[in-house]
Parts: structure tokens; sequence; C-alpha cells
């Protein structure tokens, strides 16, 4: 998870690529930017209840930019992966967890 404003900037800048079935979470973060970013991915905006509001799928790097109005949190996962997993906007993050 990155919450503190350097870890949000920060975020995946600077890896080669994210592993299947990871993401990182982004809190409280409403916008991604891919400066400096060497692969594509997928951007899902969280409300504050981490229901998802949003989803971006195959933000490019170095040029992407993604922006949700009233969005609490992001999670940054590979391009694909959303879609691999059967995420879709309108489902709660913890639907499905143990």
């Amino acid at each position: 998870m990155a919450d503190t404003f350097l870890s949000r900037f920060c975020g995946l800048m600077g890896r080669k690529r994210l592993p299947e079935g990871q993401g990182l979470l982004l809190a409280p973060c409403s916008s991604v930017h891919m400066c400096f970013m060497r692969f594509a991915i997928d951007v899902v905006y969280l409300d504050k209840e981490f229901r998802i509001i949003k989803i971006v799928r195959k933000l490019r790097p170095w040029i992407g930019l993604s922006l949700c109005y009233g969005a609490w949190g992001v999670v940054e996962l590979a391009a694909g992966e959303a879609e691999r997993m059967g995420i879709e906007q309108g489902q709660s993050l913890t639907e499905g967890a143990d």
C-alpha cells in the first residue's frame, strides 16, 4: 500500500513489470500519472467502502493520465488484469475475500 505522498507519487515508476494477480493500492488518491512507467496498467478507482467506481484499462506508459473525481483510492494492476480477474464497476473489492 502506498499511503504517503512520496510513495503515492512514485507508485510503480521504474519497475519493469507487475506480477500477475498483484497490484498496488494508493490511498488517498483520485488520479494517476504514467511518467517514467515502463508498462501499461489497469487503474481501478475505489470509494471509501472499496466499491469500484471507475476502471481505466490499459493506460499507456509515459503519456497516460487518469482522474476520477470522488475517488478515495486507486488500485494499479498490470494491463489486462482487471478483465482477467473479472473486476467490474459497482463491485466491492471485499467480495470473495477470505
